[in-house]
């Protein structure tokens, strides 16, 4: 795989190393100036012109045919010479003439012995050499006009010398606006859906200032789960907070989970830039003040998916009788759907604006995309929850040896909040329950019509099973992952810690050109639910149940590959991310996510109206606005 460009932001030469691969090439982009001067040079080494039959003639070969050259005329001192010579000299009489040049990038790709004029396909390319023939051209009127007064030859050369600086400055613009124009469709199999008059829509009301109450008490939370857990639960409590006039107090991150990290909310997240985009909708402090820092909080866990009124009834009166309450739990303890508007745009703005990482995660995803770019190269996040802890909970072994499934059992017994124990895997898998293995992922992207060449980024943690990614490296060769694609010395401060090695993945994610998911976890709501708001990016929700099916009838020889492929595309045509409302369901556990797809309530289709839209960058914490219509 070749080696990213230079990179200002990568503080050691940038290498790119594949899972699996040491070895390391190195590629260059071809510049702009350099092609011009060689178009240049073949012009004016060339046979210049035709004085009679002037015509572009193309041989059997597709290849310009070579005029025979003419001589220039001679010139004398007078001013009748002077007129004749200028209007004589070879150019110019053949320009007056309307002829036509024999340039081979004026040539078009017609058959043998045709003639093809100035006009007709590539009409923009014509134009650009018509450009460059006139720059030449004036080069030698000037010469020409200036070749009767000897007198002066000192300042004609300056004058030359400057005329051919502007033209060749301009010509260069030429050439660069044109090239930019010319931009090479996009295949489809990297093409985002349609997305039609959809826009983003979580501001605040421009004409809605908020009302300054009298806290009613503090509110401290203890965000619980994995990074992406934490993130979405975070956002639920800055809602939780308004509905209740509370004061939140940054909130404490979860040090006990699987991963153990001992990361703080300033480590991992950018604190300053989260308190002042809100600052218009809830007061948020560091610490609690110091009359209340030492009080003994009341410790409470919001009941699951509940709506506003339950915060208001339930927990505002503890909060105004005791003034400080905690929240031991904050996964999933807001309803996804029954909010009024304002506290659902709310939601967005915390999690899509205010929740921006650390400069130092940021600053090293910008560097990574970067390089998986290479040279503006697409390329694939995908989601592979092949992990052993997701495999230990979901029971999946399938494409395991036996000791590594006995060895996912007897994780599975020792984890005493996991109620699940015995699990069938095979039926388990059939029923569509197991997350990708490594080889069926593989199988998956060659049947939607990737190319073994296609870059991949693998997010997730480290994958189970001592020969599981063979097989994929096998079809896809070029596989990074954060741990290959950075250098050690930009992976040390962060190695350690997983919950922002799990940031670094989110950055990547997000930004990829496709984003396939494996497994629906959090990681896989959280980032396609971003990627929505972010104008509908590509992402591929597999449909596991029916993948499983057609694999098994792929390796028992059931179906041809032509059928298997043409099927698994046929499947997934829907399932790319295009929008849709979410709509509510029967029970809140089995809705779909609101920060998986937070339309309607943060994605409008208002095309005659303007948005306040926040435009992020890899760095999301940089504040810029910019009024869109939508």
């Amino acid at each position: 795989m070749s080696t990213a460009g230079a990179n200002p932001l990568a503080v050691a030469p940038i290498t790119r190393r594949r899972i699996g691969d040491s070895l390391e090439t190195t590629s260059e982009r071809p510049s702009i100036s350099s092609d011009y001067s060689n178009i240049v040079n073949n012009i004016s080494s060339s046979p210049d012109l035709d004085d009679v039959d002037a015509s572009v003639t193309v041989g059997t070969n597709g290849a310009c045919s070579s005029p025979s050259s003419m001589g220039s005329s001679s010139s004398s001192g007078s001013h009748h010479h002077h007129y004749y010579n200028h209007h004589n000299h070879t150019i110019i009489r053949y320009l007056l003439r309307g002829g036509k040049l024999k340039l081979p990038f004026l040539c078009c790709d017609g058959g043998g012995g045709s003639t093809v004029g100035f006009f007709g396909r590539n009409v923009g390319r014509r134009i650009l050499g018509l450009l460059m023939v006139l720059v030449v051209a004036s080069l030698f009127i000037r010469v020409s006009l200036m070749s009767g007064h000897v007198h002066r030859r000192d300042l004609n050369e300056l004058v030359v010398v400057r005329a051919l600086h502007e033209d060749w400055s301009m010509a260069q613009r030429a050439m660069t606006e044109n090239v930019a124009s010319q931009k090479l469709p996009i295949p489809e199999i990297w093409q985002k859906p349609e997305s039609g008059n959809y826009r983003q829509c979580a501001s605040r009301p421009k004409n809605r200032s908020r009302l300054r109450r009298k806290t009613n008490g503090y509110l401290l939370v203890h965000a619980n789960g994995g990074l992406n857990q934490m993130r979405t639960g975070i956002c639920d409590m800055v809602a939780a907070a308004k509905i209740m006039n509370a004061t939140l107090v940054l909130p404490l991150l979860d040090h006990e989970s699987f991963w153990t990290d001992p990361s703080t909310f300033k480590d991992i997240f950018d604190w300053r830039h989260f308190m002042n985009v809100l600052k218009d909708d809830v007061d948020i402090i560091e610490y609690l003040p110091p009359r209340y820092a030492a009080m003994r909080p009341l410790l409470k866990a919001p009941v699951s998916w509940s709506k506003a009124s339950y915060y208001r009834s339930e927990m505002l009166p503890l909060l105004k009788k005791h003034k400080v309450i905690k929240f031991t739990h904050t996964d999933s303890r807001l309803a996804n759907n029954g909010l009024p508007p304002s506290i659902q745009r709310l939601r967005c703005r915390a999690n899509y604006q205010a929740l921006a990482y650390s400069k130092e995660i940021e600053e090293l995803g910008e560097v990574l995309v970067n390089r998986l770019r290479n040279n503006s190269q697409p390329f694939i996040a995908l989601h592979l929850r092949y992990e052993k802890d997701m495999l230990a909970f979901t029971g999946c072994s399938h494409n395991l040896t036996g000791g590594e499934a006995e060895e996912l059992r007897i994780m599975r017994y020792n984890v005493k909040h996991w109620k699940e124990k015995e699990i069938d895997s095979r039926e388990r898998r059939i029923q569509g329950g197991c997350p990708m293995s490594p080889r069926e992922a593989a199988v998956f992207l060659k049947a939607m019509g990737y190319p073994s060449s296609t870059t991949v980024y693998i997010v997730a943690g480290e994958i189970y099973g001592g020969n599981s990614m063979d097989a994929f490296k096998e079809e896809y060769p070029n596989v990074f992952s954060h741990s290959t694609l950075a250098t050690e010395e930009e992976l040390e401060p962060f190695k350690a810690y997983q919950n922002r090695l799990a940031a670094l993945d989110y950055i990547v994610a997000l930004e990829s050109d496709v984003f396939v998911y494996t497994y629906d976890g959090n990681m896989a709501k959280a980032v396609q639910g971003h990627r929505r708001f972010e104008g509908f990016k590509k992402t591929i929700n597999p449909d596991r149940l029916n993948f499983v099916k057609l694999i098994d009838h792929l390796d028992e020889g059931v179906m041809s590959w032509e059928e298997f492929s043409s099927e698994v595309k046929r499947l997934h045509g829907g399932r790319i991310g295009a929008p849709y409302a979410r709509l509510p369901g029967e029970f809140p556990r089995l809705e779909e996510n609101f920060y998986a797809n937070p339309q309607p309530d943060c994605i409008c289709n208002k095309p005659h109206q303007t948005e306040q839209v926040w435009k992020p960058s890899l760095r999301t914490g940089s504040d810029r606005w910019k009024e869109e219509s939508v």
